[in-house]
């Protein structure tokens, strides 16, 4: 099953809020006929600003070239979302066979969180960003480029 969130835009229509919401609706042939289980979205602002942020950093970053078994590895904008939440510290731990050490990232499951807490990832999430992402950035900067993309996005 897929979970894509949409906003309800003028004439009654719902579009997407995010690209794999856009991606995943353009896989559906038209007049195709799609089931869906509808709940309310009460995040859908902040979940629109998290995901401009997690957009603009992911076009930023210059993935190195790595290869795998002569296979090259591409960047992925699901592993990047989940090493941005883990190096912001809302992660999750458990102790692997070897006995190594496996971070997962927490969910970014936004109806959960009271607004405290959505600013919290929110700010950490600029934070790594700044650091290891846009490192000419400055916050104000970063912070008029998503207000720039919200604003073209309505």
């Amino acid at each position: 099953m897929t979970e894509i969130v949409l906003m309800k835009v003028a004439g009654g229509a719902l579009v997407p809020v995010e690209q794999a919401g856009i991606d995943y609706l353009s896989k559906i042939k038209l007049g195709a006929g799609v089931k869906m289980k509808v709940t309310k979205h009460n995040s859908v602002p902040f979940h629109r600003k998290i995901f401009a942020l997690l957009g603009v950093a992911f076009d930023a970053w210059d993935a190195p070239a790595v290869e795998y078994r002569g296979e090259p590895v591409a960047k992925n904008i699901e592993q990047f979302r989940e090493d941005l939440t883990i190096w912001a510290g809302f992660y999750e731990m458990a102790v692997r066979l070897d006995g190594t050490i496996r971070f997962s990232a927490k969910s970014w499951s936004f109806e959960k969180m009271d607004d405290a807490e959505k600013e919290r990832l929110y700010n950490s999430i600029i934070n790594v960003v700044l650091e290891r992402v846009l490192t000419n950035y400055t916050r104000d900067d970063l912070d008029e480029v998503i207000a720039k993309l919200l604003r073209f996005d309505r």
